[in-house]
């Protein structure tokens, strides 16, 4: 997400920082391109105009003529804008209050509703210890129901049984009642979506409202839809009401003016980003920490939730213990990439780290993609256990079988062996060091993926 705008603002800042001081003349040029920029990343122009006002105000004032770094100053404003522009709401979901509590999920067809409400019934368990149960309300949609059923078993969260012929109202006040009942602190409602914003959708939306009375009302849009996504939640919330936003499918979109426009628009902060395909892929939205990702400062406070969420304190633990006695099997390194793969795509989280936009180019040129975690994760697996723990005994005939065994080539299974021997090497080193040296940043080196001498081939 926000990649083409990351690019473009980039360069610009580059340029600016080339000169010593500032002139009215190289602001200008610089907000023109900013302007450009946004219009280009799909932000709606109402926005753009009020943004450009704002950043030349306080671009032309004296804090930026006096100050050591102008350059500095200005990315430091835009930041700001940013910031201001996306929203300071906090973005938790409000879960909380007399139980049942409900969460109305509203938008069109293909928003991507069902799978957010699997996503969110998911997140609700794990983070906040809540009792969710999830409710579909889609009778129109062929199988919507059932959809949901399959998504809450593959998330661990009960889903309220659907009667055949039961209306959207009579299900709302059904699953309010079994809540009570069974005592449920939280009660997702997947409801119904039409091709476009009709009077039907509207009347049925502020039917469930008045039947639910909603903790949260979220207007689940698409962001690859850009602009209409925008005049979509202008709709909603001026004629049903919402109290907040869920953006899906926003690692599909570079651009990102969905997300730049919407809380401008409407007032409603985006609570949610749906960043992949997998039920852990929703992200709470946190204007300060996409500012940085937009401004390429990166989001490393994200990244390390990411590896608290996947990398188990045990497993760690034992790994130190490893690397204090200076051993690193090829296991090991086989259990580091499976980590490192949960946690997401390697764009994703690559677009975490600061300054990566600088070097774009050169990971693309270097092809580090998913398949730099995955082959050589599937090389190990393809090895016996005494070839990975041992790996001495690899000769040429093991090397083509475990090549074959993986879909790989000989090649491909001698580069990740000379990996895992430099990682080796690097533990073996750090145990010499004792716990001083895991300390100064061992552990946390130890983590990452291996990185290629050379361009990566897979």
């Amino acid at each position: 997400m926000f990649g083409s705008l990351t690019e473009r603002l980039g360069a610009v800042f580059e340029r600016l920082r080339k000169k010593g001081a500032l002139s009215d003349s190289d602001i200008a040029d610089a907000l023109r391109d900013v302007r450009v920029a946004l219009l280009e990343a799909d932000v709606a122009l109402p926005v753009v105009k009020d943004f450009i006002a704002a950043v030349g105000e306080r671009a032309r004032g004296q804090d930026v003529i006096r100050s050591v770094t102008p350059a500095q100053m200005v990315v430091k404003i835009v930041h700001d804008h940013l910031v201001e522009t996306l929203g300071t709401e906090p973005s938790a979901v409000a879960a909380t209050g007399t139980p049942p509590v409900g969460v109305l999920l509203l938008g069109l067809q293909g928003s991507g509703k069902t799978t957010t409400a699997a996503k969110l019934g998911r997140r609700l368990v794990r983070r906040e210890r809540k009792k969710v149960l999830l409710a579909s309300l889609d009778v129109n949609r062929p199988a919507a129901q059932q959809q949901l059923a399959v998504l809450g078993e593959q998330a661990d969260v009960p889903v309220l049984a659907f009667i055949l012929g039961e209306q959207p109202g009579a299900i709302a006040v059904r699953a309010m009642e079994t809540g009570r009942r069974e005592g449920y602190d939280v009660i997702v409602f997947d409801t119904a979506g039409r091709m476009n914003a009709d009077e039907a959708l509207m009347a049925e939306a502020a039917e469930i409202c008045d039947l639910v009375r909603p903790a949260e009302s979220l207007l689940v849009a698409d962001a690859l839809t850009g602009q209409d996504a925008v005049n979509l939640a202008r709709d909603f919330s001026e004629r049903v009401g919402l109290s907040g936003i869920v953006l899906t499918r926003v690692d599909g979109d570079a651009r990102g003016g969905a997300a730049l426009s919407m809380r401008a628009v409407t007032g409603c902060p985006i609570k949610l980003l749906g960043v992949g395909e997998n039920l852990d892929d929703l992200e709470p939205f946190q204007a300060e920490r996409i500012a940085g990702r937009i401004l390429g400062q990166g989001d490393v406070v994200g990244l390390v939730e990411k590896a608290s969420e996947v990398i188990e304190s045990e497993e760690a633990e034992k790994l130190a213990e490893k690397m204090l006695r200076g051993r690193f099997t090829l296991d090991d390194m086989a259990t580091q990439l499976a980590q490192v793969r949960k946690m997401g795509e390697l764009d994703g989280l690559l677009g975490m780290l600061p300054g990566v936009g600088k070097v774009k180019k050169q990971i693309a040129e270097a092809k580090i993609d998913d398949k730099a975690i995955v082959r050589p994760e599937a090389i190990i697996r393809s090895m016996t256990i005494a070839e990975r723990r041992n790996p001495k005994i690899l000769n040429g005939s093991r090397r083509r079988r475990i090549a074959a065994g993986s879909g790989t080539s000989v090649q491909d299974v001698n580069r990740v062996l000379k990996q895992h021997q430099q990682m080796s090497t690097m533990m073996k080193k750090m145990g010499k060091l004792g716990k001083k040296g895991l300390a100064r940043g061992g552990l946390s080196g130890a983590m990452m993926p291996p990185q290629p001498p050379g361009p990566i081939k897979f």
